[in-house]
């Protein structure tokens, strides 16, 4: 999966500042008794209205921090257009969609575009239904985040979606709320269960899509606990459930008698993405119509059902200045069973044969995602490259321009829009540098706990501990870099020191 979601969970502490119990009006909407300053305010209607919708918004929020939504809208602004229509008209999933209580299972295999699928899929059911009692959510895996995705966090966002935009549902997130948010404590597994459970009688059907269902942990029970809750829901309400995932024998007998449709990158969506991407070509690819269908054709040829292959094709082509190695390049593309990891050879080779400070910048930006213990922001990359050790304080005349961080890195990484995170592409990038890291870079995890203790030794940090929420989201406003420092320092220095002890 490509992972892409989501910005740093709230800091340890963060609370809603206020807490608002509900009451039912006489037109079924949620009316928010408050007092502000010791005196009782009665706005006007259009005040009220904007004053609950606000207030709504407080306590949806605070039952889930993960922006799905905002992952949805990155991968539909990427995509070309008319891509994945096969999918959409296929029979299994017109059946799946008219159905009733009915699974979808659909793997593929790495690379095939499961997580864009997933997205129009979404996109094409909320348009299906727009205006009907009809509830959609879902959820998008990521290995980078399994230890906030348990099965309390996705099903949180799940219930989460479900009630975001249907404030008459919404009355048993509000008793959540009032129960757990002034003592500080979250809801157990049950209590969202049995919360999804009202939720869901309201709507007179419900779809729910995970995606990367293969990038959701099992050690701890999430993904069993997950699928076991949303199974039991299924049967006591009008749930569909489509699930995305690599081939896993384990996942597939959990979808034993399901209907199942494969995801791959059809030839005729590989020629939209590619004929979407001329423009990055070169000028002499530009100018020639000819050497165009070439590209293509010898690109869908070369990726074999992999979406991913076609990028990273497409991407080997950009420092080429000629025809003749434009198609010197084409007649070499990897082929094969091996083609993934040839491919990701030749985008090292291109980074190391940049200038010496753009390798050396791109070593620097791929080991620190790759080494990561969550997702990073743009902000939180940059201002962790800006570090320089022995210094006090940061220099913001040496933050990186994001665009010159992602342009040495030979496509390799890519940021997400709405969520503003930095990423590599695809899981399988992870995977390759998991196999690499320690030759490519083998000083990488000793410069990330050292940067990450510069930072927090830095000279703002010396007034020592915040006083109030308040103070603490600001200084983390302040200084991006410091809720990754503060909480991941540790797991950086102790592999250090594991390394030295061995």
């Amino acid at each position: 999966m490509q992972a892409p979601a989501p910005a740093p969970a709230p800091p340890a502490g963060r609370a809603v500042e206020q807490h608002f119990g509900p009451a039912t009006a006489a037109d079924g909407s949620f009316v928010f008794q408050g007092i502000v300053n010791g005196d009782i305010n009665i706005p006007n209607k259009s005040q009220q209205e904007s004053q609950d919708n606000q207030q709504y918004r407080l306590i949806t929020d605070w039952l889930s921090s993960t922006d799905f939504p905002a992952q949805q809208s990155d991968f539909i602004n990427r995509r070309q257009k008319e891509t994945g229509l096969w999918f959409v008209a296929s029979p299994e999933f017109t059946n799946w969609l008219q159905g009733t209580k009915q699974n979808l299972f659909c793997p593929g295999i790495p690379g095939a575009g499961k997580t864009m699928i997933a997205a129009i899929a979404v996109d094409h059911i909320w348009k299906a239904f727009q205006g009907d009692n009809v509830g959609v959510a879902y959820v998008y895996c990521n290995y980078k985040r399994r230890e906030t995705q348990t099965a309390i966090d996705l099903l949180a966002a799940i219930l989460q979606q479900l009630v975001q935009e249907r404030p008459l549902y919404g009355e048993p997130v509000a008793t959540l709320h009032k129960r757990h948010a002034d003592r500080r404590t979250r809801p157990s597994l049950d209590e969202i269960r049995t919360a999804l459970n009202s939720v869901l009688l309201n709507y007179s059907k419900a779809y729910i899509i995970i995606d990367a269902l293969d990038e959701c942990t099992d050690s701890d029970g999430t993904r069993s606990d997950l699928l076991t809750i949303l199974q039991n829901l299924q049967a006591k309400t009008n749930i569909s459930l489509m699930a995305t995932s690599r081939f896993d024998a384990w996942i597939e007998q959990l979808f034993q008698g399901s209907p199942m449709l494969k995801i791959w990158a059809s030839d005729a969506d590989v020629t939209r993405f590619v004929a979407g991407h001329i423009r990055r070509l070169p000028k002499c690819v530009q100018r020639d119509p000819e050497l165009q269908a070439e590209i293509q054709d010898r690109i869908v040829q070369a990726v074999d059902g992999m979406f991913l292959l076609a990028r990273l094709h497409v991407d080997s082509l950009l420092g080429k200045g000629t025809k003749k190695e434009i198609r010197s390049t084409l007649k070499n593309l990897p082929k094969g069973s091996t083609a993934l990891s040839k491919s990701y050879d030749e985008a090292i080779k291109r980074i190391e044969g940049q200038l010496p400070d753009e390798s050396a910048r791109a070593k620097r930006v791929l080991s620190w995602i790759t080494y990561a213990k969550r997702q990073l922001t743009t902000k939180e990359l940059s201002h962790a490259l800006a570090v320089e050790a022995g210094e006090l304080e940061l220099d913001e005349d040496n933050i990186l321009d994001i665009e010159d961080i992602i342009s040495v890195c030979a496509g390799l990484v890519a940021v997400d829009e709405e969520s503003d995170v930095i990423r590599l592409v695809h899981y399988t990038t992870q995977e390759y540098f998991e196999r690499v890291r320690d030759a490519w870079s083998p000083k990488a995890q000793e410069e990330i706990a050292s940067t990450c203790l510069t930072y927090l030794s830095f000279q703002t940090f010396n007034t020592g501990h915040c006083h109030s929420d308040e103070d603490f989201e600001r200084r983390i406003i302040q200084n991006p870099f410091l809720d990754y420092a503060a909480r991941y320092w540790g797991n950086h220095a102790i592999t250090v020191q594991q390394t030295i002890e061995k």
